[in-house]
């Protein structure tokens, strides 16, 4: 499990070279109606990595932990996620990722069979969390990488 934890150690730093230089104008822009910003990226990423905390958190204390899905585009609506600043929660993201890498390190390999039960996916183990949101992480920079070329070909 230690190339996955670093894997997903090396979230942050992916995050950050992804937007490394950007303009704010960059940042804001949006490729077509109804599709996300630069910024808003970034705060959906720092508003699931606070999910996973929790998830993960759930799954190592307790016994088959409910995990409550969330509806990302409600998210970024209602919490106007156009209004907030990226820096902030790109900082909450980093926090997150350091305080739980030790926990994660410290897990014997039974741990990591421990299940919590997804309100949509079902059965999910503590490895299959922490893969999916390795995972989740490189979706997004390959979002952020086509927002970036569609800015630049407008």
């Amino acid at each position: 499990m230690d190339n996955w934890i670093q894997a997903y150690a090396d979230g942050y730093a992916k995050i950050v070279r992804a937007i490394e230089g950007l303009s704010e104008d960059q940042l804001t822009f949006k490729p077509a109606p109804g599709k996300w910003s630069v910024k808003e990226i970034v705060i959906h990423l720092a508003d699931t990595e606070v999910v996973l905390a929790h998830r993960l958190k759930s799954v190592i204390a307790e016994d088959r932990p409910t995990l409550t899905a969330f509806d990302q585009d409600d998210w970024a609506n209602r919490l106007r996620y156009v209004d907030q600043d990226h820096r902030e929660h790109l900082a909450l993201f980093k926090l997150l990722r350091e305080s739980m890498v030790p926990v994660l390190k410290r897990l014997g390999a039974d741990d990591w069979q421990r299940v919590g039960v997804h309100s949509h996916q079902g059965e999910l183990t503590l490895r299959d969390l922490l893969i999916s949101y390795i995972e989740h992480v490189d979706k997004h920079i390959g979002q952020i990488e086509r927002v970036k070329a569609a800015y630049a070909a407008k």
